[in-house]
């Protein structure tokens, strides 16, 4: 069993392990600069599973920016029948990837 947290990251929740890339909305960060996570809602060492109420207190994840990107288009359709509407709009999500340092103990 691998260690492995659960963190709370711009309001998604994400599961993270050591040396793992994480795709998370984009942050106000520049590349090659550390971020640090402190809400640490659950942190699994393979044996014995802490869990949060709702954050542990003391623990964050440490990482480093990657790059920042857009993700792939989404195509945005509506339509009423019978009515003459259509609508096509599409949307890029910003993202930023960050490579996970060290799990805390």
């Amino acid at each position: 069993m691998e260690k492995y947290a659960i963190v709370d990251v711009a309001g998604s929740q994400c599961r993270v392990m050591a040396k793992a890339v994480l795709r998370v909305p984009k942050l106000d960060a520049e590349v090659g600069s550390s971020v640090s996570f402190d809400k640490v809602l659950l942190l699994s060492d393979g044996k014995k599973v802490t869990i949060g109420q709702p954050y542990l207190d003391g623990k964050a994840i440490d990482g480093e920016v990657v790059r920042h990107g857009r993700d792939r288009k989404i195509v945005v359709f509506k339509k009423k029948k019978r009515k003459n509407y259509k609508r096509t709009r599409g949307h890029r999500q910003n993202y930023t990837e960050i490579i996970i340092k060290t799990l805390p103990k």
